[in-house]
């Protein structure tokens, strides 16, 4: 499977703006620019759609890992905060909070482990990922 998604910049990196547009439509145009990136702009940012794609994947991933270990997830909220420093991702930290029936809270630890080391998102962010797994 592959997946694309397409970018147009015009103009300056700090005065310019740009628009996104992915292939299922869900990003049709979408703008961004540098105060959505660097201020307190109200458009969207690569590091924003990243942290999206990492909660996604991670939930996803998350569902695959408990339904091998015989557990039906109720629900998997995760939060995903990308930090941004001197022009590199240097973390993802995931938040995430489960209702899980008849799991103990050892188990969904191993679980969480296991999809954050192994989600594909994970695997490719070149930086640290650390996490606050919990039961609700």
């Amino acid at each position: 499977m592959k997946s694309f998604a397409t970018a147009n910049w015009k103009g300056t990196g700090k005065e310019g703006n740009g628009t996104l547009s992915s292939k299922s439509k869900v990003l049709d145009n979408t703008s961004y620019d540098f105060r959505s990136r660097f201020e307190d702009g109200t458009y969207t940012n690569p590091e924003e759609l990243v942290a999206a794609a990492h909660a996604g994947c991670f939930s996803m991933k998350l569902s695959f890992v408990l339904g091998a270990s015989g557990f039906t997830p109720d629900s998997i909220d995760t939060k995903c905060t990308i930090t941004l420093e001197n022009g590199a991702i240097t973390s993802s930290h995931l938040e995430v909070k489960a209702v899980v029936p008849g799991i103990d809270a050892e188990k969904f630890a191993a679980c969480a482990a296991d999809a954050k080391a192994n989600c594909p998102i994970s695997k490719l962010l070149n930086t640290e990922i650390t996490m606050e797994a919990a039961l609700a």
